[in-house]
This record gives structure tokens, sequence and C-alpha cells, in this order.
């Protein structure tokens, strides 16, 4: 088996240039090493990436996207990124930030009169005392929605609890639903990531652009940039290329079901009405590499301009400078929907300082390192939280790599 794993690997290996500056003995670590957390069923497989100077150095896949059926894990397997995709409802924020049909210091309710008047929890003690309710001094605005420190929640709950997983409700019926709820603390003051706040985002480009999401995204970002395998709702002639998602039970690998976001990978989201703005998105290391390397050229891939490097330097802008916490990898800070290295303790995965990027509920991340004009792509889909065994490996050979 363990030979057999090899050889797929190898064959599913592409050839690239060595990119100047990056160690090509220690890019050639990241496979045997993924390879192992496969044989060892840490992961059911994985894919990486790492690119610098516009170039692809390295793109590695081992193990399997399908366990059951003995499916290997290729260079150009289709995974959920959940919310990496919160990146892209960024973008599209920006891009219509820069048309001058949005504002980003605005009220939310200015662009969706569903969160006009929103009430705040009066946090009480003891915590079982009658929930009270006030005004907040301020209400929340569009780039505090962005940066998650909106006020609002993480999840829905109530009638709505089920949408994440189910996706049975369009976006505008949601997020009607999501400006009812009650803001967790003063908008500004505080670190919550929300789902629901960027799901808000997705119905305002709706609004403002007059566009449906899905359109607006595949119209403007995806397709402008080649990226022909990331979509929200999958093909039928793509579906056989989707990794399937695994946890541990018992120390083996099993398929996770019903259960987790988006339901049982192997539906493939049939019947789905809901686009999900926070998590909705497939995508492959190649296809994100193109949306990466645009970010990292200031807005601009093969000779098109996207957005402005104001808007990309706007956007990689701590914004949550004295709150904590206020990310999830710890040193961070949150940007508008991008988490930015910004104390010692994120370089401790050989992040540099000003790296920025996301992960996925699923364990996939990418991550773009201005100063060393590096990207690193880690790809796997397990659902209880440890995809992070690959994550180091991808991002700490990557950076180690750089050389000059």
């Amino acid at each position: 088996m363990r030979c057999s794993l090899l050889l797929l690997s190898l064959l599913a290996l592409p050839a690239f240039p060595q990119t100047s500056g990056l160690d090509a003995d220690r890019l050639k670590l990241i496979r045997p090493r993924l390879q192992e957390l496969v044989e060892k069923q840490t992961i059911p497989g994985a894919v990486a990436l790492v690119a610098r100077h516009g170039k692809i150095a390295t793109l590695e896949a081992a193990g399997w996207r399908d366990v059951e059926a003995r499916k290997p894990m290729t260079t150009d397997s289709i995974f959920q990124i959940m919310s990496m995709t919160k990146n892209f409802t960024g973008v599209a924020i920006m891009m219509l930030v820069e048309e001058g049909k949005l504002e980003l210091r605005r009220p939310v309710s200015d662009y969706l009169p569903e969160f006009a008047n929103q009430m705040m929890v009066v946090e009480k003690h003891p915590a079982n005392s009658p929930q009270t309710l006030h005004a907040p001094a301020h209400a929340p605005t569009v780039a505090q929605l962005m940066a998650h420190t909106s006020g609002l929640a993480g999840d829905p709950d109530g009638e709505f609890a089920d949408n994440p997983r189910t996706l049975r409700a369009p976006l505008a019926d949601a997020v009607r639903f999501y400006g009812k709820q009650h803001l967790q603390f003063e908008p500004g003051t505080r670190w919550r990531y929300s789902n629901m706040g960027i799901a808000a985002l997705g119905r305002i480009i709706e609004v403002v652009s007059g566009d449906d999401y899905v359109h607006f995204i595949e119209t403007r970002i995806l397709n402008p940039l080649g990226m022909k395998d990331t979509f929200f709702f999958p093909p039928d002639a793509k579906k056989d290329k989707i990794a399937l998602v695994y946890r541990h039970t018992g120390g083996k690998l099993v398929r996770s079901g019903d259960e987790i976001l988006a339901g049982d990978a192997a539906k493939y989201r049939a019947g789905a009405k809901y686009p999900a703005p926070e998590f909705g998105l497939y995508s492959t290391a190649p296809d994100l590499f193109n949306f990466y390397q645009m970010l990292l050229d200031g807005g601009v891939f093969k000779g098109k301009r996207y957005l402005s490097r104001q808007s990309v330097d706007t956007m990689t802008r701590v914004f949550t400078p004295d709150v904590t916490p206020s990310g999830w990898l710890g040193g961070t800070g949150y940007g508008l929907t991008f988490e930015i290295v910004n104390k010692p303790e994120g370089t401790l995965l050989l992040h540099t300082p000003g790296t920025f990027g996301h992960g996925g509920a699923f364990g996939t991340e990418g991550w773009i390192d201005p100063y060393n004009d590096l990207i690193r792509i880690s790809l796997v889909q397990l659902s209880d939280g440890t995809g992070t065994h690959a994550r180091s490996v991808v991002m700490q050979i990557g950076e180690a790599a750089v050389e000059k």
C-alpha cells in the first residue's frame, strides 16, 4: 500500500522550474511529510502548493480524495474551502467601494433595512439573570462586519439554526432573519468571528450591485481569473474530483455526514439554495494561486486590474490592534475579511510579520507573505479540527525554503 500511494503521488506531481530564491531540497520534504500523515491516518489526503515571485515552485498531492473508493488525491482535486470564501466576499465588497456604490463607514442598515434598530444584550451577573437589552451607542458598520467587530453572534439560532448545514434558505431570507438578531457587544469594542456578518456582506453585494451574489462572484472574480474549478454548487462534471470529508473515530478515519457545515460532502449540496458567502466555495490549489497572486501583486493578475493597490492595503491592515482575542492562530489581528500576523506568537508557524490569509473549517489554509513574495496553500478535508498537522508541514517548510 505504501508503495502504491508513493507512486500515485509521484504521478500526480507536475514538473515546475525552480523558482529563484527557494531551496528545492527543502521543498522536496513536503510530500514525504504529508505521506507520513496519510499512512498514520492523521489525514486522508492533502494538496500543497508553494509559489514565489509569481511562479509555482511546488505542487504536491498525497493520499486519497475518497478513502473507501481508493480514489487518489491529485493536484487538481477540488476542496470545500469553507471560510476562505470570506476573502472572495471581501474582495467583491471592495470592488463596489471602488465604484462609489458603497461606503465602509456607513451603518449596515443603510443598505439592509432589516438591520435597523438592532438592540444589544446587556451582560449581567449572575449568568442566569434575566436578559436585558439596550440600543448600542453606534450601529454596526459595513467595515465592522468585515473585521468581525460588529457585535453579531457567530451562527444563527432558532428557526435558522440548521441553515449552515442544510443550506435550505435563500440568502435574502436568511439575512433578513440575521438582521433581527441581538448584538452581543458594543460594535467596534470586541472581536467575535461572525458567519452571519459575512453572510450580510453577501446580501449587501446583491442589493448594491443589483446582481445575484453567486453571479457577481463568478463574473467579476472567478471567471476572469481563470478559476475553472471554483464554484458554489457542484456541476455534475466536477463531482468526481471533489475530495470527501472525514473525521477520526477510534483512531480511524471515517466519513463525516450531514452533521457538518454544508451537509454530507457526498451529497454535493443537492437542492441547496443558500450560497453561503461565509463558507460556500469549492476550489483547487492552482485556482487559489491565481486569486492570491492577484492580491500579492496589488490587485493585478496577468495585466488585468481587479482591485486598486489601496484596496488591498486597506483589507490587509489590522483593524483590531487592541482587541484580544482577534484571530484564530494567535499573534494575529483581523483586517477586512483577512487574518494578519502582527505579533510574535503569529510567527511560530514561520509566518513573516504582515503575512495575511485565512483558513477553513475543514483544514484548508492559504497564506500570502508580501515580504518574501510567497504564497503557501494547504488543503485537507477533516471536520474534527485535525487538519492543522498538514498546515504546519506546508507553512513551515514553505517559509523555511526562502533563501534570498
